[in-house]
């Protein structure tokens, strides 16, 4: 026999109440949040064209039709994937879009050997595939009506590895620093990423995530502050959008649950 903590409890039923009032509009905020990365990184192509073209030509000398082109594939893809996503039309092929244009970045601008912006990037990957599999229709059981909790689908396995590749982001969080505060922040942070990687109390450790990471995006990522002239202000801008969509694919998990492969679904059989 499981014996609950009177306080997880209480939370669990503070946030199914707060679900219960946005299960209308959360998905619709969760898939917002979800390409807001893949949007601003559209629009910035087209009014850093030249830039963007530019560096391209220097990083490998393809010249400048081809950067042009590189320049071009990536804004359309974007913006196109993120008008899908937003009406609702072929979902999964947006998705597909959108992580294409994640691994053509990750190679064009040397992300893969970049350890902070390889995790992100990963984590975007998990939040695209939540996305798709928001989108896919469970198989019928062969008794109508009759749920199985055995029963593994291409839409379960989907959302474990979202969730477990969405954690990525918070792994760029931690500081290995031996003040008392960073080392409660960090085992706070790890202890929530573990249970929803392997979906543990999953829809209130990803809301509690939600909150958590909007804070600190807020805090630490405040682009807003910084002058338009400043470089810097296009890298924090980048970051905390990649942490909108991060978010996104949390928002995701509140309100589709963890899935069939999950300690919470195991926990119907007890």
């Amino acid at each position: 026999m499981v014996v609950e903590n009177p306080i997880i409890s209480k939370l669990e039923d503070i946030a199914d109440q707060v679900l219960r009032h946005s299960k209308h509009v959360l998905p619709h905020i969760a898939r917002l949040c979800l390409i807001a990365t893949f949007l601003e990184d559209g629009v910035r192509m087209w009014f850093q064209w030249n830039e963007q073209a530019d560096y391209m030509d220097a990083t490998w000398g393809w010249g400048r039709l081809v950067s042009n082109l590189f320049v071009i594939v990536n804004m359309i893809g974007q913006l196109g994937g993120c008008a899908m996503v937003l009406a609702r039309i072929k979902v999964p092929i947006a998705c597909a879009i959108l992580g294409s244009v994640i691994m053509i970045q990750t190679i064009a601008y040397n992300i893969l050997w970049e350890g902070t912006f390889l995790l992100r990037s990963l984590a975007l990957g998990g939040g695209l595939l939540l996305l798709w599999a928001e989108c896919q229709t469970e198989a019928k059981s062969l008794f109508a009506g009759v749920p199985s909790l055995d029963q593994k689908t291409p839409k379960t396995y989907m959302q474990l590895a979202g969730r477990i590749l969405l954690v990525f982001m918070f792994l760029t969080l931690l500081r290995f620093e031996l003040s008392p505060l960073q080392i409660i922040q960090n085992l706070f942070s790890t202890s929530l990423m573990l249970m929803v990687a392997v979906g543990y109390k999953t829809k209130l450790s990803a809301l509690v995530l939600v909150i958590y990471l909007f804070m600190f995006n807020l805090w630490y990522n405040a682009w807003w502050n910084i002058p338009d002239y400043r470089p810097m202000r296009d890298f924090v801008k980048y970051d905390f959008f990649q942490t909108m969509s991060v978010i996104g694919g949390l928002l995701l998990v509140v309100a589709l649950g963890p899935g069939g492969v999950s300690m919470d679904e195991h926990k119907k059989k007890w």
